[in-house]
């Protein structure tokens, strides 16, 4: 099959292009700047915010599926510039969903649990979004505009996606263990619950939603709903960390530029009974994190 991923420079859609590469499908992944991965698969720069750019390179690659997992989500970033989140997180979102339609393509959005408003998680994929702040109110515009374009799409949410190697500004993970490494004392939210995922296994959820077809909303993250506390001294033990350096914090003494769901997480009995690829828990996603970690530095 024929598959366009946008990001694929980034965490997840470089990963989503490997795993396509593997399967024997022909790949373009799109990206901003020069090519930062590794792979056959073709490479064209774009910048989704341009829509001639985003049509001329969809015409040229003339996908049967587009994966697009490439958004803004630095959230307070995009507090402070609510026109770049807008362009990056829904006028992308129609460019690409405008493709689609042209080419009969078959779409798999990537949103998140920001979404919601965390304050009665874990959501189930019936559950109604009520986003606060502008990055959660950017992702819930954009899954609208990619319903409103592919009314057969999937909109495959996730939530705090981590992996190694990083890919561009370091994930939580990859944070983590790079202030564990140098001895840095860490402050994480005790109040805040999340389904920390890692980036492997969410690209095998949207490869599978892809090569299947299937429309709907799938929650494609870890199995797992912990608070940030408990995920930091989980990686601690599994890598040999210090436990100690985690210092923990409520979201409230932070005073961040923007509003974060505190009982957010996802649940994942829909993609438990439907999809092969399964969700992971916690203690082996950690663990193939680590062997990531450990392959990275050839030990």
């Amino acid at each position: 099959m024929r598959f366009l991923v946008t990001g694929s420079n980034g965490l997840v859609g470089s990963r989503v292009c490997a795993l396509l590469e593997k399967g024997g499908h022909e790949v373009v992944g799109l990206g901003r700047g020069p090519r930062r991965t590794e792979g056959a698969y073709r490479y064209v720069e774009c910048d989704l915010t341009r829509d001639t750019d985003v049509a001329a390179a969809l015409e040229a690659a003339a996908p049967e599926v587009i994966i697009h997992p490439a958004s803004m989500t630095e959230v307070d970033a995009c507090e402070r510039d609510p026109e770049q989140a807008y362009a990056a997180n829904v006028a992308a979102v129609a460019a690409v969903g405008r493709g689609a339609r042209k080419l009969g393509a078959h779409l798999v959005h990537v949103s998140t649990d920001y979404v919601f408003d965390g304050d009665h998680g874990p959501y189930d994929e019936q559950a109604l979004p009520n986003p606060r702040g502008v990055y959660a109110l950017t992702k819930h515009m954009g899954e609208q505009a990619a319903r409103t374009f592919v009314p057969g799409c999937a909109i495959a949410r996730t939530a705090v996606v981590y992996g190694w190697p990083a890919a561009g500004r370091p994930n939580f993970g990859a944070w983590l263990v790079g202030a564990f490494e140098k001895g840095q004392q860490v402050r994480l939210f005790e109040d805040q619950f999340v389904s920390a995922s890692f980036a492997d296994s969410v690209a095998a959820m949207l490869v599978e939603l892809g090569e299947r077809k299937l429309g709907g909303i799938w929650n494609t993250c870890g199995a797992d709903v912990v608070d940030r506390v408990s995920f930091g001294r989980s990686l601690c033990e599994v890598f040999g960390f210090d436990p100690g350096l985690i210092t923990p914090t409520r979201l409230v003494d932070m005073k961040l530029a923007s509003p974060r769901p505190l009982r957010s997480g996802l649940k994942v009995d829909k993609v438990r009974s439907q999809l092969r690829t399964q969700p992971l828990s916690l203690s082996e996603s950690l663990a193939r994190f680590h062997a990531a970690w450990m392959a990275q530095r050839g030990a």
